[in-house]
């Protein structure tokens, strides 16, 4: 174990009470677990790998003192790649479970950034402007074709828990494009339409209804505003094409 770290709401002074404690255990080539399983604390405790075989690749849910408490393991060999990766604007988008546009690689990233060192050492990087400039382009193209497959395959056959499932899908990747196009990390989707200004998208949703026509108006509505809102962060940024 190289270093660990407090994350999340209780690192940014945004917690609730009853918030949950966010640690990550940064290694290096290799990390077992059964140490932390060993304490005893009841929960859960995952293998390396057990939650996907990306960057995200495993922790543990545990409960300590009446506490909520989730650890992450973060390869700082991994970060590093990642790291040189985001600097010439490369990254990749991996699937997670909960998570509704999968996540960036560059996550890792956004942690460091916002995290609190409590033993070892570990870098903060910036956001690289390369990844400004790439990874809106790459979040809108996915939200684009998502919002078109909605309209398309689900909204005109009144398919509804489908569309608006691929619709919130859509909306999550365009608030990906907008914060990226601000330079803003993102370590999770709770707070990511609030942050990216697309909440209207919610009483788009809620008004669909059962009839194709008006499911067919939502999905072009909320692509409509979603466009608007990508277009606004990059025209600071530039140069990408137009939404």
């Amino acid at each position: 174990m190289a270093a660990v770290s407090l994350g999340g709401s209780r690192a940014q002074g945004t917690n609730r009470p009853d918030s949950d404690w966010d640690f990550a255990i940064y290694y290096r080539a290799h990390f077992d677990p059964q140490p932390l399983r060993d304490i005893g604390w009841s929960g859960k405790v995952f293998e390396v790998g057990g939650w996907s075989d990306g960057v995200f690749n495993g922790g543990a849910w545990l409960e300590v003192d009446g506490r909520r408490v989730d650890v992450h393991y973060r390869d700082l060999d991994t970060i590093e790649s990642e790291i040189a990766g985001t600097c010439a604007g490369h990254f990749r988008i991996e699937p997670l479970m909960f998570h509704l546009a999968g996540i960036p690689s560059y996550l890792v990233l956004a942690e460091l950034a916002v995290s609190r060192v409590l033993r070892g050492s570990l870098p903060r990087p910036d956001y690289p402007m390369a990844l400004r400039e790439s990874a809106p382009r790459v979040w809108w193209d996915r939200a684009d074709q998502t919002f078109y497959y909605a309209r398309a395959n689900h909204a005109r056959y009144g398919r509804v828990a489908q569309c608006a499932g691929l619709v919130a899908q859509a909306a999550s990747q365009a608030a990906h494009a907008v914060l990226a196009a601000r330079g803003e990390w993102v370590t999770n989707e709770k707070t990511l339409l609030t942050r990216a200004g697309l909440r209207l998208v919610d009483q788009f949703v809620a008004s669909a209804g059962t009839d194709p026509a008006t499911l067919t108006q939502v999905a072009d509505q909320c692509r409509d505003f979603c466009a608007q809102a990508v277009r606004a962060a990059t025209a600071a940024t530039g140069p990408h094409p137009a939404p």
